[in-house]
């Protein structure tokens, strides 16, 4: 068993300590110091397009994350060998949790007191609550059907949006043609999606014109499937309240972006859900061990769905 990690430099680290405490006769490599000739399965995460080219005797690529979509546009990405990404509770939890952060603090006003705050104001006759909310989550996989279980728990009126009929109990769920009804009935907005070509600028202004006015925003996808232009554009004409973004069309966010500046969207540098190495290597040992014995494995990627 031969693998290779390319990752960035922060992360590779832990990744080879987990693997080798895992099982230390596993012969593992990082990038740039990579045999392309016998690596048989290699682990990525932001890795550089076309390096996949260079393998010669792959025969298993794993996302080192829930995405794919960084290997699923990499033109080098060698047809016929199957692809697999990380599923983890550990991600659902954090996900979940950081979704319901950036709903309360919509909910809460928090963003209100915190003005209040700087200029010594005592508003005690404002609601501390913002009613209804009506919660639309865009994507309905295992993240965001987490999302929506936990939410309506405490108590919120959630809806969801998958492209393929689903069922979820007590949980209203819209597909296919059914989007901009879905959108007509919510006031904040989750999206879940997976980046595809399908979902590229999924959130722009083609969307936002199909909102309720104040439509509060939060986006924990991927920074390809919003329009970050439009998202500015959309909360000065009022459509959008304000947003809540943990990604980036381009990352890290650049200094000159407005976003940086903007009072109303609040943002956090893409760790809403970090994968945890100790589950996630497992899951990678485990398919290696599967597709060398013939048996299905796990969450694996519907190339032509593209996750």
């Amino acid at each position: 068993m031969k693998i290779g990690i390319i990752a960035p430099k922060e992360r590779v680290k832990c990744w080879l300590n987990t693997f080798k405490n895992y099982d230390e006769n596993i012969d593992v490599s990082t990038y740039p110091d990579i045999d392309y000739n016998n690596i048989d399965c290699v682990c990525l995460w932001k890795h550089p397009k076309k390096v996949l080219g260079k393998f010669k005797n792959l025969k298993l690529i794993h996302s080192m994350g829930a995405g794919v979509d960084h290997i699923i546009n990499d033109p080098s990405c060698p047809k016929g060998i199957p692809i697999c990404r990380i599923s983890d509770d550990k991600l659902s939890f954090s996900m979940t949790n950081y979704i319901i952060t950036a709903v309360l603090f919509y909910h809460r006003r928090i963003l209100k007191y915190q003005n209040d705050k700087k200029n010594k104001l005592w508003d005690h006759i404002t609601h501390p609550e913002i009613l209804p909310i009506n919660i639309g989550i865009l994507g309905f996989g295992v993240l965001g059907s987490d999302a929506a279980d936990k939410l309506k728990y405490m108590g919120f009126n959630v809806i969801g949006y998958s492209l393929n009929k689903k069922k979820e109990n007590g949980i209203k769920i819209y597909h296919g043609e059914e989007l901009d009804l879905f959108l007509s009935k919510i006031n904040v907005l989750v999206c879940t999606v997976p980046y595809t070509q399908k979902t590229h600028h999924l959130l722009d202004r083609n969307l936002f014109k199909k909102l309720n006015k104040e439509t509060y925003l939060v986006n924990v996808s991927r920074g390809k499937v919003q329009n970050e232009k439009d998202i500015i554009e959309y909360i000065d004409n009022g459509t959008l309240s304000g947003a809540f973004l943990d990604v980036f069309e381009t990352e890290p966010l650049p200094k000159s972006s407005e976003i940086w500046k903007h009072d109303k969207i609040q943002i956090t540098p893409h760790n809403a859900s970090i994968t945890n190495e100790d589950a996630a290597v497992p899951q990678i040992l485990d398919n290696y061990n599967r597709l060398a014995s013939g048996k299905s494995l796990i969450n694996q990627v519907n190339i032509e769905n593209e996750y």
